[in-house]
């Protein structure tokens, strides 16, 4: 029975019984009713802080306190509603306008009623979760209005009408409720009039009936156009089908209609149809594919017509195409503003889905190939007959000046124009705004909207500006939001349950204090914290001594962020939707507030810190004898950087037990790294490189390789043995919920490409049956005469790997749980709970297993748990992304105005350029042909021997492997604004 939960005293008069029935969606595509009784109340308050009859009689909290009304006393007034008004939109409003409720400057004293809160959960979590969000944000004063458990508002489900029909019903008997009650409130009061009760709608069925109904009304497009920044608002108004149509004029269609849902459930579960994520070559805009599991490659999907509207990210149905149709992938470099410049916005293009020129580019492949190499040979390909779920978000990018009339650059004008958003996998979006001129130059947020089988550009809607092309603050910004980084300030409730002490917090001197229950005191310990320069969340801390029978006790010491964020707080839900912590050059978007991550539970050196400790008795040999786990007080001893540690380690004058202890501890990793590489853990490489930033300002002013030392090993491989530990013991604790870490194996055909290469043009064999295998041969591909080329295969073979992920332990067998990298049968993360999500369940989950706690039972739920672990996944690869990108974007600033001569390897060969990769900073760029020379020279490609002949004024060949000399400088990439390194073949 769904109720609303009465308050002690409450009059049982005051509520009544009835019943309500609700729709469930089934997978089939047929709906089930389900009735269920509910309480009908009078005692739900409207909030408004003009109605104290709601003010006696509203239920009171455990404080026996009325919780505070919401709406204000004096909201806003306007030419209209000269009294003020309070805003009750329907369903269609924030499903087609979330960006507008959440501006800062409008949108306040809104009720959000509970059918329109349910309705929108049910078409769209994340916007769901956006509205959410907005009922917390007291500045707007958003609140949330149970309609269907009032008595007056409530309405019964009459025969023969539809869901939607029955929802548009109750907003309106709701808006017609709170006019009357706050007409009634106020009556008696002297110079008070009511608020104007206004419902908001784009939809034209439901704006007329309530017309009719004699309410307030008003749409979308009608209220903005009354607020302040009125032009700027309109043009986050999402516009409806109608208004769109107007743009093609051709009502000619374009794509393909999709397969009914029914039908495409059918066809996948008969085998016929297959579903799959939809991804968007980097290489060529018009050749994206899926993988399925019933096959063993990709499916190729070529050509606009057969990807069908789909966007990169998108889950959709396929059909595989017959066998005579079936292609190679491309062997050529096609991006779209070669091919699609100055198209009109406002007109749709008098042609098929597919111009003359892109079908010309997809069958020069077939002309121009020489030979058939592996990568040659054709894959099966398909056709995207329907979309399961858009990937749609917020997209960043800039409005294309060939787009923008010239009378609009002056005036404000509304007109069509072309957004190019950053991602080259995401197609032009065609936005209407009404500040084009002013919007020119700049970074622009947008949202795709729809996508019409009419056109073949989708529309979208204008959110805000981030500011000029290439200033820091606005390419900053661009980054999270393209990799959805969540990096608004902490709400008030999250710093709500922050220590009241603040950063006068301390460990109880007196030991009978609460807070060492059950902590061993390790004070005595000589730990001591290895890290990057100018680290300030330090997680980890170590140390290490001889035992009197000649062992080594060796222990590893984590923060204890579980003590201070307790389960399903605001602070731990906060954290949980953050996920992970994100690094950029300049910033630091961090996961839980400063207060407790660079202070309270940061390992900092003398001072004491509660932590969780792993302590491991091991042999000289490092074998494990013992593990122990305990919640502990620790007092680091010092703070090394790398360099710091290794300098320690390396000055033989130092010879006091600190020092010892590191070199206690140097001498077990390198035996225990021995041992993970004899089972066959891999040693990878990644380009990784580090931006020097001038102190003040940030500024780019060198760009370095990182450098490995010794002690980045030793942080490492002790790390790596405390996750295996806990892991462990988390698991014969939870056999089905322990949150665990996995790296699948990879598939074969990820490697065929590469091994191939290898073996022709090295005449190296690539060895992929196992981990060991892989990496004993790893080990052989060596060129004597160039020591890069070794790490240049690593960096390949990693990225024919799969992602490591979070799973809850219920949900994948015993021997799915590898960790295929580090050959570890069992794995998790466990050592940095400050900057990930995971790690703090992990410590939940282990303080349990040492009868330190119960478990919440949060973490007793396998679908709570993999649900956790889903979006935990999404925001560590985010995250990752976002660093890259942050470096990428500094490293273009460093280089702004020099002009650099490096060496650099070339890592693919197109028919119409390659790819170079420079060590020296960390970057691979794409070299075309174009560039070489004007106009483009004619070129051969030996797609068997991956050899390109170019013929201009003198023929050179470049191939697979090869070391090459080029000129580095930068330049602003056209088609996204991104300020780029440009590479120059010397």
């Amino acid at each position: 029975m769904t109720s609303l939960k009465r308050a002690p005293g409450d009059d049982p008069a005051a509520s009544s019984l009835s019943s309500k029935t609700y729709v469930r969606s089934l997978r089939n595509g047929k709906v089930q009713k389900i009735v269920r009784e509910i309480y009908l109340r009078q005692d739900i308050p409207c909030s408004s802080k003009l109605c104290s009859p709601c003010l006696a009689i509203a239920p009171r909290d455990s404080h026996n306190k009325v919780p505070p009304f919401v709406l204000s006393d004096s909201p806003a007034a306007t030419p209209k509603f000269p009294n003020g008004h309070y805003l009750l939109p329907d369903t269609n409003a924030f499903l087609s306008a979330m960006d507008l409720f959440e501006v800062e400057t409008a949108f306040r004293d809104v009720v959000v009623l509970q059918t329109v809160l349910e309705e929108v959960k049910n078409r769209s979590l994340p916007l769901y979760h956006r509205l959410v969000s907005l009922t917390k944000n007291e500045d707007k004063r958003f609140f949330v209005f149970f309609n269907d458990f009032r008595l007056e508002t409530y309405v019964t489900w009459e025969q023969g009408e539809t869901i939607n029909d029955r929802n548009d019903r109750a907003i309106r008997k709701a808006v017609e409720w709170y006019g009357i009650h706050l007409n009634q409130a106020v009556q008696k009061r002297k110079n008070v009039k009511p608020p104007t009760v206004v419902m908001l709608s784009d939809d034209r069925d439901n704006l007329r009936k309530a017309e009719a109904e004699g309410l307030t009304t008003v749409s979308l497009p009608g209220y903005v156009s009354e607020l302040e920044n009125a032009n700027e608002l309109l043009d986050m108004v999402n516009e409806g089908r109608e208004q769109r149509g107007a743009i093609t004029g051709q009502g000619k269609l374009v794509y393909p209609e999709y397969y009914s849902l029914s039908k495409m459930l059918t066809g996948i579960k008969a085998g016929t149809l297959h579903q799959g994520i939809f991804n968007v070559s980097p290489y060529n805009y018009l050749e994206g594919s899926v993988q399925v599991a019933e096959f063993e490659r990709p499916l190729l999907v070529i050509g606009r017509e057969n990807s069908n509207r789909s966007v990169s990210g998108d889950v959709v149905v396929v059909e595989v195409l017959p066998k005579d149709q079936w292609k190679a992938p491309s062997s050529q470099i096609i991006e779209e503003e070669a091919f699609n410049r100055n198209e009109n916005a406002d007109v749709e293009e008098d042609e098929a889905v597919v111009t003359e020129q892109e079908r010309r580019a997809l069958q020069e492949d077939v002309k121009r190939m020489h030979g058939k190499s592996k990568e040659g040979r054709p894959q099966p390909t398909a056709r995207v007959v329907g979309v399961i779920k858009r990937n749609w978000r917020q997209y960043v990018g800039h409005i294309d000046r060939d787009s923008v009339k010239s009378s609009a650059k002056r005036g404000r004008v509304q007109q069509t124009v072309f957004l190019i958003p950053m991602d080259k996998k995401i197609p032009k979006i065609r936005v209407k705004t009404r500040q084009a001129g002013e919007l020119l130059g700049k970074r622009v947020l947008v949202t795709i909207d729809s996508w019409d089988r009419e056109t073949r550009y989708p529309f979208g809607h204008f959110v805000r500006s981030l500011g000029e092309l290439e200033s820091k603050g606005a390419e900053t910004e661009a980054l999270l939001l393209e990799f959805d980084v969540q990096y608004r300030p902490f709400p008030k409730t999250v710093l709500d349950c922050l220590p009241a002490e603040g950063h006068s917090w301390k460990v109880p001197e007196n030991m009978e204090d609460p807070g060492w229950r059950g902590r061993r005191d390790l004070r005595d310990l000589l730990v001591a914290s290895i890290d990057p320069p100018g680290c300030v969340d330090i997680d980890d801390a170590l140390h290490a001594r001889k035992l009197p029978n000649g062992n080594y006790e060796v222990g590893v010491h984590i923060a204890d962020v579980s003590h201070f964020v307790k389960p399903n707080n605001a602070m731990d839900k906060e954290a949980s939707m953050r996920g992970t912590t994100v690094y950029l050059v300049d910033k630091r978007i961090d996961m839980l507030p400063t207060l407790l991550g660079t202070d309270l539970c940061s390992l900092k050196p003398y001072v004491e810190r509660y932590a969780f400790s792993v302590i491991w008795e091991v042999t000289p040999d490092a074998d494990i004898v013992t593990a122990d786990f305990t919640k502990s007080v620790i007092r680091s001893r010092e703070a090394f950087s790398y360099e710091q540690a290794q300098t320690r380690i390396n000055d033989q004058s130092q010879q006091d037990e600190l020092t010892a202890g590191l070199r206690a501890l140097l001498m077990l990793s390198k035996k225990l790294r021995q041992k993970r590489m004899d089972a066959g853990a891999l040693n990878l490489a990644s380009p990784e490189v580090k931006v020097q930033t001038e102190s003040e300002t940030s500024d780019p002013v060198d760009v370095q390789t990182k450098q490995q030392l010794d002690t980045n090993s030793l942080v490492e491989e002790f790390m790596l043995l405390a996750n295996i530990s806990v892991a462990s013991k988390n698991y014969d604790a939870f056999p089905q919920t322990a949150l665990l870490r996995r790296h699948a194996a990879p598939p074969k055909t990820n490697f065929e490409e590469l091994q191939n290469q290898l073996k022709v043009k090295r005449g190296m064999e690539l060895r992929t049956e196992s981990s060991k295998a892989l990496a004993d041969s790893l080990d052989t591909c060596v060129d004597p005469v160039n020591p890069f080329f070794n790490t240049l295969i690593r960096i390949m073979a990693t990225r024919c790997m799969m992602s490591a992920e979070y799973f809850c332990s219920g949900t994948q067998s015993y021997p799915e749980f590898r960790h295929y990298g580090l050959a570890s049968e069992i794995y998790t993360h466990f050592t940095s709970p400050i900057r990930r999500y995971a790690d703090l369940v992990a410590h939940r989950q282990l303080a349990a297993a040492i009868e330190y706690e119960h478990l919440d039972s949060s973490l007793l739920s396998k679908a709570k748990l993999e649900a956790a672990c889903k979006n935990i996944n999404v925001r560590h690869r985010n995250a990752q992304m976002a660093g890259r990108a942050s470096v990428e974007y500094y490293v273009g600033q460093a280089l702004k105005g020099h002009v650099v001569d490096e060496e650099g390897f070339v890592m693919k060969v197109f028919l119409n350029g390659f790819v170079v990769f420079v060590p020296r900073f960390g970057i691979e760029s794409l070299i075309r042909l174009r560039d070489l020379a004007a106009p483009e020279p004619q070129a051969s490609y030996d797609a068997e021997n991956y050899v390109l002949t170019v013929r201009g004024s003198r023929e050179a060949t470049v191939e697979l492997f090869q070391k090459v000399r080029v000129r580095i400088s930068d330049e602003q990439e056209e088609s996204t604004g991104k300020r780029k390194v440009k590479l120059v073949l010397l």
